[in-house]
């Protein structure tokens, strides 16, 4: 088996992504387990979690480790966020911000088996909804079906330490089906420039279709 460490708490396993399951035995949306040195491995699907499909298209910028603390806004079911928690570990925090109340039924499940994970119903427009419960964090995570996907970033910057990232997943059929996926990419940037510093813009296809992965810095 060839083992190797790709970012912190990221691993690849005879070429396929991996994290170390925080809850061994248990799995999340039917995922592969897979031990190694006495350790257990969940294999990180690029095909469901654009996460992984970052890393595998080129991802350099990683700023989420053991410890972190990471406000994830559009958490769905928990499948890119049970990795999160993999590597944030029983030290960090992941805030899950689900809208749907048929995902967060879902969610539930898993952030009862999974204790760094506080689920939350809200909109993610509606920040004072979670100001109460959200500390300041190290990272956020946005992969939101809005039209104003960039206006969401930046009213959840408030809970962004200076000098924080944020992995801003760009939905362009979720903005504007009338313009070119590349101009819908650039115009949400724009909007979020004088908050944040861009640091990548990836393709993640043919993972996923229509969307860019982003990394982005507070000023």
């Amino acid at each position: 088996m060839r083992f190797e460490k790709v970012f912190e708490g990221v691993y690849r396993i005879d070429g396929k992504l991996a994290t170390e399951n925080l809850v061994p035995g248990t799995r999340v949306y039917g995922e592969e387990l897979i031990e190694h040195n006495g350790s257990e491995y969940r294999l990180w699907n690029p095909y469901r979690s654009k996460m992984a499909a970052a890393i595998l298209n080129g991802l350099k910028t990683f700023k989420i480790a053991k410890g972190s603390s990471v406000l994830y806004l559009g958490a769905a079911t928990g499948t890119t966020a049970s990795h999160i928690s993999d590597i944030v570990g029983k030290e960090g925090r992941l805030y899950c911000v689900e809208l749907s109340e048929r995902n967060m039924r879902e969610l539930l499940g898993v952030c009862d088996r999974r204790r760094n994970m506080l689920p939350i119903l809200a909109d993610a427009n509606d920040t004072d909804k979670y100001a109460g419960i959200v500390d300041e964090c190290d990272a956020i995570y946005q992969d939101v079906s809005a039209k104003n996907q960039a206006e969401i970033m930046a009213i959840n910057s408030r809970f962004l330490k200076k000098g924080g990232y944020s992995y801003f997943i760009i939905k362009s059929q979720s903005v504007d089906v009338s313009k070119k996926p590349s101009e819908v990419f650039e115009s949400e940037l724009k909007q979020l420039k004088g908050k944040f510093d861009i640091v990548e813009k990836i393709d993640i296809e043919p993972y996923d279709k229509l969307h860019m992965f982003s990394v982005l810095q507070k000023q």
